[in-house]
Formats: structure tokens, C-alpha cells, sequence
């Protein structure tokens, strides 16, 4: 089978065709936020309750025992009050310490073989802006589709986070809006993600790819006859990955 890049780069070219990228497993291996909640713990600024409470969040959530929406509010109402212009800053810091290491080599090439064709590149994540901005930029990605810290009038997190909240069903929504407003033709675009959390995104498009995808989303991949993406950071000998191919879903 041809791989991924080859299938981009003779398939058709202009800014009607989309190409969507999840973060979190998709571009980066793991999750970005454990870098900023990492360092609060190193730092102290974290007290014991609200690790723990986190910990136990993240849990229930794993376990279907809590929804996504209110994990990332719970989340942000531990940064209540902080200043979302250090938040920015601290998120390039923490991009530079802890997060770019992390990226897959071979989907560095994926959007790259996207932008050549001139296709629209666009981050689509439940993640925070602070989180993914510079993931973004790393990538010459323009357009990021991302959740929010809501502030107050002195810049100020408030401690909810900007509804509606882009996850499941609402990042399609978010997609079909981006889409329309960019004349973004979803049948023939693409779309990268790992969980099945993204399947409403991917049924959107005509080329759904799953990347690493995790047990849910492998078994409706290979139903599908979706082509499967496996990348990793590093190759067995540490050098950086070689150029991916579609492996079969399986």
C-alpha cells in the first residue's frame, strides 16, 4: 500500500481541501497539559488537593465516569486568578522544554506534505490555546481550533473555560463552522486523530486517519478499511522516525 504522504501528495492540490490534526496522541506522544501540571508540582505552586483531585478526575474520566467538560473546568478552576499573558509564556517555555521532544517525527512530514499541496492546515484539539499554540507554530500551522481559559476584564482566569467547550460531537461542529467559513470541502479532506472521541470529526471527511489509534477507535478503523497511521518518537536505534506508511487497519 502507498503510503500516507505519497496518497496526499497525488491527490488533489488548493485550500479546498482541509487537513486536520488532533494534538494529544496525534502530533504529540502523550498529553501536553501533564507539562504544565508537572511543573506546578516541581514548583509547589500545587497543593496536595489539587493533585490529587486531578488524579482523580483524569480517573473517572478514563473509567466513562465523568465527561470531558467537567474534567477541563474542574482543571482550570485550580488556576483561578492566574494571568493568562503567563500562562502564554510559560506554555512557549514548557513547548521548549518538555513538549517539543515529544512530537512525532513522521507527522511533522504528514502536514508538511499537506502544505505543499496547499491544502488548508488546521489544528483541531480539545486541548487549552496555551497548551497548543506553540505546537502550532512549530508546524507553520495557521489555524488552531482549541478550547479557551475565559478571563475577566484585567486578563484573568475566571476559572470556566469559553463555551461552547470543543470536544466530541461540538470539535465537529467546530469543524463544519472552520470548514464553511473557509470553503473547506469535507469530502475530500483529512482528518488525524487517535480516540474515538474524534469519530464525529472524522465521519465529517472523506479521508479519516487514524493515527496510533487507541482500542475503540482501532476496531471501527478496521471495520471501516480506514488506513491506519503507526509513528513514534524515536526508532529502536534513537535515530527520528522515517516517513510514514498507511499500514492496514487491523
Amino acid at each position: 500500500m502507498s503510503s500516507i504522504i505519497d496518497d496526499v501528495t497525488a491527490g488533489p492540490a488548493g485550500a479546498h481541501i482541509g487537513a486536520f490534526f488532533d494534538v494529544d496522541g496525534t502530533l504529540v506522544d502523550g498529553f501536553t497539559a501533564v507539562a504544565h501540571a508537572g511543573h506546578r508540582i516541581r514548583r509547589r505552586q500545587a497543593r496536595i488537593g489539587e493533585v490529587l483531585g486531578v488524579i482523580e478526575a483524569a480517573t473517572r474520566y478514563r473509567l466513562g465516569r465523568m465527561e470531558f467538560e467537567r474534567l477541563i473546568v474542574r482543571a482550570a478552576g485550580y488556576l483561578k486568578g492566574d494571568s493568562l499573558a503567563e500562562l502564554e509564556v510559560l506554555g512557549s517555555e514548557l513547548f521548549a522544554r518538555r513538549i517539543q521532544s515529544r512530537m512525532f517525527p513522521q507527522m511533522r512530514e504528514v502536514v508538511a506534505a499537506h502544505q505543499r499541496r496547499g491544502h488548508t492546515v488546521a489544528i483541531s484539539t480539545s486541548a487549552l490555546t496555551i497548551h497548543v499554540d506553540s505546537v502550532a507554530k512549530s508546524l507553520g500551522i495557521e489555524h488552531v481550533l482549541s478550547n479557551h481559559f475565559e478571563v475577566d476584564e484585567h486578563g484573568r482566569l475566571t476559572g470556566q473555560i469559553r463555551k461552547p467547550i470543543i470536544w466530541g460531537a461540538r470539535k465537529a461542529e467546530a469543524v463544519a463552522r472552520f470548514s464553511e467559513r473557509q470553503g473547506v470541502d469535507l469530502a475530500h479532506s483529512y482528518f488525524y486523530a487517535d480516540g474515538e472521541e474524534d469519530l464525529p470529526a472524522m465521519r465529517l471527511v472523506g479521508n479519516p486517519r487514524p493515527v496510533n489509534p487507541r482500542r475503540a477507535l482501532a476496531v471501527i478503523a478496521a471495520e471501516a478499511g480506514w488506513p491506519v497511521l503507526r509513528v513514534s518518537t524515536r526508532l529502536p536505534s534513537g535515530r527520528p522516525g522515517d516517513a510514514p506508511g498507511a499500514a492496514p487497519a487491523s
